[in-house]
């Protein structure tokens, strides 16, 4: 049938409302991430020091199997120290899952030249970039802060002593510490996407955002003799904020250990970095060369 034949008319059925037009983002950005096999791969690995911890939890809650295994030594202290070790080993983790499915969400898009025709669409781009950020969050939940509460709440179970409420702002400060890198990781792996369109530079440069600046400011505090260089260094400031927020004692050397307000500064001014990245990279634009 001849074009000139056809009857076009407006679309007339149900539309989705403004607030949640993000949320079907995410749900189809969901389905892309976890469509890959490397990506339940990487989250089954994930999970296993979490097998590995609950292990120790049932030896330490357990009179008989702590006096069959540990034979005499020193008990297990299931305390704010363990759960800041339980805590680092699966922010990490989740640096990993995160290097492998930010790519995935923008990357493709931006490599395709697919961003003019989303956003040709009733979506804006804080809607798009909602709709990434979201299904980032929700993935690297996952591997943070679910089954770190999860190891909490057996621990509240199988402690002989009353535990949980003593230990209530501990839980609290697990959610927090596993929050603030979350989006941390959310907003540097959706920039370094935008800003990289290849998936595997992508990946490698998000772990070379996360370590190089740590090794140039390691250098520059041994050279110039400052402790202000650490600033650089992403693994020592999120310690330091998880050590802070769950109460941990603390291992470094009081002459080197930061001010929480620079540390907060150092997280504000990287997530407002990242934004300026999105906003220039992700426009409603396509260049044409003639």
């Amino acid at each position: 049938m001849s074009v000139f034949d056809h009857d076009y008319r407006p679309y007339e059925g149900r539309l989705t409302p403004l607030g949640s037009r993000p949320l079907v983002l995410a749900r189809y950005a969901m389905h892309e991430a976890w469509s890959s096999k490397i990506t339940i791969g990487l989250f089954v690995l994930s999970l296993l020091p979490c097998l590995v911890e609950l292990v120790i939890m049932y030896v330490a809650d357990n009179p008989i199997a702590r006096a069959l295994i540990m034979r005499g030594e020193s008990p297990l202290a299931i305390n704010e120290r363990f759960f800041l070790n339980v805590l680092e080993t699966q922010c990490w983790c989740a640096l990993v899952l995160a290097a492998w499915i930010a790519p995935r969400l923008v990357s493709f898009d931006l490599g395709d030249n697919a961003l003019p025709i989303l956003l040709s669409h009733p979506v804006s781009r804080f809607g798009y970039l909602l709709g990434k950020f979201l299904a980032l969050v929700l993935s690297l939940s996952y591997v943070t802060w679910i089954p770190c509460l999860l190891l909490f709440v057996y621990q509240c179970y199988a402690s002989p002593q009353p535990w949980g409420m003593s230990h209530l702002s501990l839980a609290m400060g697990i959610f927090a510490g596993a929050a603030v890198w979350i989006v941390l990781l959310s907003m540097l792996g959706l920039a370094v996407s935008a800003w990289v369109k290849w998936r595997v530079i992508a990946t490698g440069a998000i772990f070379a955002v996360v370590f190089v600046p740590a090794g140039v400011g390691g250098i520059a505090s041994a050279i110039l003799r400052t402790k202000w260089g650490l600033l650089l260094n992403v693994p020592v400031v999120m310690t330091e904020i998880w050590q802070c927020m769950l109460g941990a004692p603390k291992f470094m050397n009081e002459r080197l250990e930061m001010p929480t307000s620079a540390l907060v500064a150092v997280l504000v001014l990287t997530c407002l970095g990242c934004v300026a990245v999105l906003n220039a990279r992700i426009r409603a634009r396509e260049v044409v060369r003639g």
